[in-house]
C-alpha cells in the first residue's frame, strides 16, 4: 500500500496522529504537496462524504475525519503557499445575521476544503454587507449562506437580495440549514441548496461546472 493510500485511510478513519505522520512521510519521500492533496486528501474526503450521505457514518465520525484532514493540511498549506500552489476554487461561507450556530457551516467548510476549495469562513452572525465585502475582496465562485433558525430565514432572504443588487462579481449563491428547503431556495433566488455537508460539495461543483 502506498503512502498516499495509507494517508487516505487514516483521514477516512479519523486518525489525526497517523494522518500527520503519513503526510510528513509522503513529503520526506519526495511527494509534492499538491499531489498529496489531490491524490490522498481529496479522495479521502470524497469517501467520507459518500458514507455520510449513505448514513454509514454520522456527524461525530465526519468531524473526526475533518480533524485528521486539518492535521495534514496544517503541514501542507505553508508548503503549498511557498510553492505558489493555489486551490482550484474559492468559496465564501457564513451563518447569516442573527444566527450564532456554526456546526453545519463548519462541516460544509471542511468538505469544501477537501474538494480543493480555498474557503473564506466569515463565521456567524454575518451581515449582508460583510458577505458583499468578502465577495468583492476574494471573488469566489460560490458563497454559502447557513442558518439553523426559522427566525433568521428572513436574514437569508435579505442577504441574497443584497448580494444580487450589489454589483459585486458574479457568484453562485448556495443556501442550507435545518429549516431551509429546495422550495425556499428557489423562492429567494438562490442558485443551489444542499441538505447536508456531503451534498454541498456535489452542488457547489455542479454550479461552477467543475
Amino acid at each position: 500500500m502506498t503512502t498516499f493510500e495509507q494517508l487516505s485511510q487514516a483521514v477516512v478513519a479519523g486518525k489525526s496522529k497517523d494522518a500527520k505522520a503519513l503526510t510528513q512521510q509522503a513529503l520526506t519521500e519526495g511527494a509534492q504537496p499538491g499531489a498529496v492533496v489531490d491524490q490522498a486528501l481529496v479522495p479521502a474526503m470524497a469517501i467520507v462524504g459518500d458514507r455520510f450521505r449513505d448514513n454509514q457514518i454520522f456527524v461525530p465520525e465526519m468531524l473526526m475525519s475533518a480533524r485528521a484532514m486539518k492535521e495534514s493540511l496544517a503541514i501542507l498549506e505553508p508548503k503549498l503557499l511557498a510553492a505558489g500552489v493555489q486551490p482550484k476554487y474559492t468559496a465564501v461561507i457564513g451563518s447569516v445575521h442573527g444566527d450564532l450556530h456554526d456546526i453545519g457551516k463548519n462541516l460544509v467548510a471542511i468538505m469544501w476544503k477537501g474538494a480543493n476549495f480555498r474557503v473564506v469562513d466569515l463565521g456567524v452572525n454575518v451581515s449582508p454587507a460583510k458577505f458583499v465585502a468578502a465577495i468583492q475582496q476574494h471573488q469566489p465562485q460560490v458563497v454559502g449562506l447557513s442558518t439553523l433558525l426559522t427566525t433568521t430565514m428572513p436574514a437569508m432572504v435579505e442577504t441574497v437580495r443584497v448580494i444580487r443588487a450589489s454589483g459585486c462579481p458574479p457568484v453562485k449563491i448556495m443556501v442550507g440549514g435545518a429549516p431551509v428547503t429546495q422550495q425556499f431556495a428557489n423562492e429567494i433566488g438562490a442558485d443551489g441548496y444542499s441538505a447536508d455537508a456531503s451534498a454541498a460539495v456535489e452542488v457547489a461543483l455542479k454550479l461552477i461546472g467543475a
